[in-house]
């Protein structure tokens, strides 16, 4: 291919509807068909990157090998397509305008007067295709946050009618993503809310190619004709996207559609072989088909909103798959933890793993969840923040250090056993500032990390400002509490484990980032392993 081809995948009536779902799935039957694709994800919100939203706000927030804190939906691209996402991948408003602005100052305009059109759309239309340009890849899926009509939106629908017209016949197309809601008291599926969104679409210039239609119920040949005659669109372009009972069915049932072939049609591209899902599909009846089943505690403090643990959540399907396990994630807040009620809370669980986050709420409830885990038996998982718990609940109730503490919760505590990393001690902005991205990690054999990983050196994504304090280092490994992972570079301590324990490991990356459907993380899958052990023990 000479030209990289564009999709636009753009939402309406709602927003949730699964813009990135469908976006992944298509990328992963164009990919299965040979063509090397590509998604990303344009934010109409204004901060710079997600990196200092309120998990509340905005689910979790992603991080890239680059150091790109981004989107949870380039999760969702990186699990189904097994391809590294980057910083190219998810822009958003904030950081266009902050472009722009910056280039203004510079002096780029040469006294133009700048203006939303051309210049904020210039900037977008040179963002969507940064990775087109690349060489890398024959097709782009661009995912537009948002729904059509928001005000916030506007800048990015301009952009891609002008991207479209500029491409050429063939080279951009639209897919647009409604809901068909069923009204229970009529009994019927109602087309009238797509109608007007794709009404509203074509007042910005914009005619979708592509009708993705989200139902609770199949779509009827009449229905579908009635869509296609209102909305403009070919009969064979509305697709029926119904509910499934897991994300990972989606492929399959947009292939069943033909989401794919009209694609490629509109494209002016050749369907090629038919997609090879062999694996997925090995993986999906994996999934469907468990021959035990485990619980396994999700100790957080932002567990009301499953989005806020969206990557552990999904790492947690592919390494119930692997072990044709079915893993019954229980989240439980950590501020409702306490001495008096975690052995209630805890001891029905073959599992315990304890999350990331941020601040002082909810860290005793953590802390007492680790000693429970520690003292019982219970595989232990501990993620960044669960990994600095399981420290500070070493040093306490094994060292005997009883105020060590996190300087991120207590500066003044005597035994800073987690401490503020030294390069961060003079930082003062708070976005895009902590150790971010893919790190190295030597690991010592002989560990529970070296049989997990079958290797001396590996590369994780980090997201933290807070290490494990080397000062404390003899002490916690003389005790017991080992050191099995070290940075080679700056000698930050990445890994910590318990010897004696069924399965008990601390890790200051994270993990779940990197876990895809194609290849599990060894942790999770070591762990939901050693979890199917303790339920076939404490069930014997």
């Amino acid at each position: 291919m000479n030209q990289t081809k564009y999709i636009f995948v753009t939402g309406g009536v709602t927003s949730s509807l699964g813009k990135g779902i469908i976006a992944a799935s298509l990328a992963k039957l164009l990919q299965g068909r040979g063509y090397r694709t590509t998604i990303q994800k344009f934010d109409p919100y204004i901060n710079v990157d997600p990196g200092t939203l309120n998990p509340y706000e905005h689910g979790e927030c992603y991080v890239t090998d680059d150091g790109a804190e981004t989107d949870l939906d380039l999760g969702h691209y990186e699990r189904f397509l097994n391809v590294p996402t980057s910083q190219a991948n998810n822009v958003t408003t904030g950081r266009v305008y902050l472009s722009v602005i910056e280039k203004e100052r510079r002096g780029e305009f040469l006294g133009k007067t700048v203006q939303v059109v051309p210049h904020i759309t210039n900037e977008i239309k040179d963002r969507m295709q940064l990775l087109g340009k690349s060489g890398d890849y024959d097709i782009v899926i661009t995912e537009i946050g948002g729904t059509v009509g928001d005000i916030e939106s506007l800048p990015y629908i301009e952009s891609v009618r002008q991207l479209v017209w500029e491409l050429g016949e063939n080279n951009g197309i639209v897919i647009h993503l409604t809901l068909v809601p069923y009204l229970a008291a009529a009994g019927e599926l109602k087309t009238k809310p797509t109608q007007h969104s794709v009404k509203t679409l074509m007042e910005s210039g914009i005619k979708a190619d592509i009708l993705v239609c989200r139902t609770e119920h199949e779509l009827s040949q009449e229905l579908r004709q009635k869509l296609a005659l209102f909305c403009n669109v070919k009969k064979e372009a509305v697709i029926q996207s119904i509910d499934a009972s897991t994300i990972y069915e989606v492929p399959n049932l947009m292939l069943e559609e033909g989401l794919d072939v009209v694609a490629l049609k509109k494209l002016d591209l050749p369907k090629k072989a038919s997609p090879d899902l062999k694996n997925w599909n090995t993986f999906l009846k994996r999934l469907k088909n468990p021959k035990q089943t485990v619980n396994i505690g999700l100790i957080g403090k932002y567990v009301e909103m499953q989005d806020c643990y969206k990557s552990i959540l999904e790492a947690f399907i592919h390494a119930g798959a692997a072990n044709e396990t079915k893993v019954n994630v229980i989240s439980i807040h950590s501020e409702h933890i306490n001495i008096d009620n975690v052995e209630e809370k805890l001891s029905v669980l073959d599992g315990v793993l304890v999350a990331p986050g941020f601040g002082e709420r909810g860290i005793e409830g953590k802390i007492e969840a680790v000693r429970y885990a520690r003292e019982n038996n219970i595989p232990f998982f501990g993620i960044c923040l669960g990994m600095q718990m399981s420290v500070i609940e070493y040093s306490r109730n094994i060292l005997g250090y009883a105020d060590a503490n996190s300087t991120e919760m207590n500066e003044k505590t005597p035994h800073p056993v987690v401490n503020l990393m030294e390069e961060q001690k003079n930082v003062t902005d708070k976005g895009g500032t902590m150790r971010l991205g893919a790190w190295k990690c030597d690991i010592k054999p002989n560990t529970l990390a070296y049989r997990i990983y079958g290797e001396k050196t590996i590369s994780e994504r980090h997201r933290h400002r807070y290490e494990y304090n080397n000062k404390y280092a003899d002490e916690l490994q003389k005790a017991g509490l080992k050191a099995s992972g070290v940075n080679p570079d700056t000698g930050l301590v990445e890994i910590v484990e318990l010897e004696n324990h069924p399965f008990f490991i601390g890790v200051q990356y994270h993990p779940e980032y990197k876990s895809t459907v194609a290849n599990p993380h060894p942790i999770f899958v070591n762990f939901v392993a050693a979890a199917v052990n303790a339920h076939k023990k404490n069930n014997n």
